[in-house]
């Protein structure tokens, strides 16, 4: 079993303002290398599903396993660990921190894992700038660059530790046509050349198209 990700039987409730099933007993997989999109309406609980399998929110029913290990259940500390260890994160707004440069930016979480040098983790750094055509800008300050260089810098962030999926939510729900299609395009490189899981929430529905499958939510559910 090549799966990196398994979710079985998800179920996640609101208890306030009253009881509310947000999630109902959400099933499936995502293999090695594969690039899947999650799509469906506003409000039908595909965020609240990333936060889940993201293992930022621990509050649900069911079982979570990463690299088929079962995650439910472990404490915060270990999760933070697991999470900045095999979890990359790419959002709508980049959050980079613009008062450093490009390349401390990307160096952050590995430097927050501390398993290499300070120097190993700069050369790795620079190794993923140049994956992304952008090592020319590692010295800029992060504001100083522009809206599909930013993304491009929170994808090289999020390469950082080498993890075994990335996670995208709406990742190009800020961008043009022309960084948007970027973006997609080093997402397929990354799923076909390095073996990459992806799994991206997303509005955009050629986006999702070109994506080895589409797994779309409808009321909590996954409908197909």
């Amino acid at each position: 079993m090549n799966n990196v990700l398994e979710a079985r039987h998800i179920n996640k409730y609101f208890k306030k303002p009253t009881l509310y099933h947000v999630l109902k007993d959400i099933n499936f997989e995502i293999k090695k290398g594969e690039f899947v999109s999650i799509m469906g309406k506003s409000g039908c609980g595909k965020s609240t599903l990333l936060y889940i399998l993201s293992t930022m929110d621990t509050d649900y029913e069911g079982e979570l396993l990463l690299n088929n290990e079962l995650i439910t259940g472990q404490d915060r500390d270990y999760l933070s660990h697991i999470r900045n260890k095999h979890i990359g994160f790419v959002f709508q707004f980049h959050y980079l921190l613009s008062e450093f440069s490009v390349l401390e930016n990307v160096m952050l979480p590995a430097k927050k894992l501390a398993e290499k040098s300070e120097q190993e983790i700069k050369q790795d750094a620079i190794e993923k700038l140049k994956m992304l055509n952008i090592e020319h800008l590692a010295n800029k300050r992060a504001s100083n660059v522009s809206g599909g260089e930013k993304q491009r810098i929170a994808i090289a962030r999020a390469l950082i530790n080498n993890p075994s999926i990335i996670m995208g939510d709406e990742p190009t729900g800020n961008l043009d046509s022309y960084n948007s299609e970027n973006v997609f395009n080093i997402f397929k490189q990354l799923s076909a050349d390095h073996n990459l899981s992806l799994l991206v929430v997303t509005h955009d529905e050629d986006f999702a198209k070109r994506t080895n499958r589409i797994i779309t939510m409808e009321d909590g559910r996954i409908i197909s």
